[in-house]
């Protein structure tokens, strides 16, 4: 795959290359070493490209995951408590924070990447709610999103409803 295109919010592009110029190249490797034409495995099922060959978002993900670890980046996982107070008091599920986490899917010397081919509404709750929690919490200091331009992304399945 390539960097096909690049938008910086609040001067993240500047800050990253200034602060983090290894790692930003360790991304960039890690994107460059997908051969997208290996991922090109699903028929499709939609109606509008019955039988078309598209590519596989999951296994792009699983591709990505592998060398990200392999380099030394690391998912980081915190635990989420959320308040009761304004629920009635029988509606109120007993397990309502059992288990609630957020991920953050690759972090190395407090830069954070997330990767999102597919549930393209959470990117912007990626870039503008997650990683400020992750940087509030003190993991990373910037984060980078990468996401597939539209014409690679029209070419996709529609990916199980999961995150990295």
């Amino acid at each position: 795959m390539i960097v096909a295109g690049v938008y910086s919010f609040k001067g993240g592009k500047e800050y990253v290359e200034k602060t983090h110029p290894r790692l930003l190249k360790e991304i960039r490797a890690v994107i460059g070493a997908v051969s997208e034409k290996d991922h090109r495995t699903k028929v499709s099922k939609e109606k509008t490209m019955l039988g078309k060959m598209l590519y596989d978002p999951t296994a792009l993900n699983e591709t990505i995951k592998k060398d990200f670890f392999s380099r030394g980046w690391k998912a980081v996982k915190v635990s989420c408590e959320y308040p009761t107070q304004f629920y009635a008091a029988d509606y109120v599920p007993k397990a309502l924070n059992k288990g609630a986490f957020r991920e953050m899917d690759f972090v190395k010397k407090k830069l954070g990447v997330e990767v999102q081919f597919g549930k393209y509404s959470f990117m912007v709750y990626n870039v503008c709610a997650k990683m400020t929690i992750f940087r509030n919490l003190g993991y990373i200091e910037a984060g980078v999103e990468v996401v597939p331009i539209k014409k690679f992304a029209d070419e996709m399945s529609t990916p199980p409803c999961q995150h990295l």
